[in-house]
């Protein structure tokens, strides 16, 4: 026998209802526009996107490494083992993962395509940030991208996600792309 929980009904309206998807326009847009703007810093940023890429990257991952001592230190001993031996000696990679990524996850969120999707990897990156000891805009952005992510169903609803979760559907359900024609 299997028991369903109901959602709350203050929970449906918030996450699911259309008549609340202005207020995930309001939010998704913020939060995009945060992330293109810091991309698009980067993008024109030579220690970022150019010729000495990845030397902002390391100056961040090394003062991120700093704050590894102390009984509570900002930096955790097993994320300092990781911007050591995963991202300090591919900074430059790293550089234009970083770059893009946060480019494309803005342009997603503003135009609302696969915002579900886009709200992850700004909070997946948003969550690199606050490890690496930077809190600045992080911990509300989190937040938020985090909202999103709950929100997914309707927070595309005012842009692109309302035409492409009809077209391309879920991975649950198909949406008419993949619809057999019946002739």
């Amino acid at each position: 026998m299997h028991y369903y929980l109901q959602e709350a009904p203050f929970s449906r309206f918030l996450f699911a209802n259309t008549k609340v998807s202005w207020f995930w326009l309001i939010v998704r847009v913020y939060v995009g526009y945060e992330w293109l703007i810091a991309g698009i810093a980067k993008y024109t940023n030579p220690l970022w996107n150019g010729s000495d890429a990845g030397g902002a990257l390391a100056g961040f991952v090394n003062n991120a490494l700093t704050k590894t001592g102390g009984a509570h230190p900002d930096v955790q001993g097993w994320y300092a083992a990781f911007l050591k031996t995963a991202v300090l000696p591919h900074a430059n990679l790293w550089s234009h993962v970083v770059t893009y990524g946060e480019i494309l996850v803005g342009a997603a969120l503003i135009v609302g395509l696969f915002t579900g999707i886009a709200a992850f990897f700004g909070l997946f990156m948003n969550l690199n940030f606050l490890l690496a000891g930077a809190v600045s805009v992080n911990p509300i952005l989190f937040v938020l991208s985090l909202l999103l992510v709950l929100a997914w169903r309707i927070a595309g609803y005012i842009g692109l996600d309302r035409f492409a979760l009809k077209l391309l559907g879920t991975p649950w359900q198909g949406g008419t792309a993949f619809k057999k024609s019946q002739n």
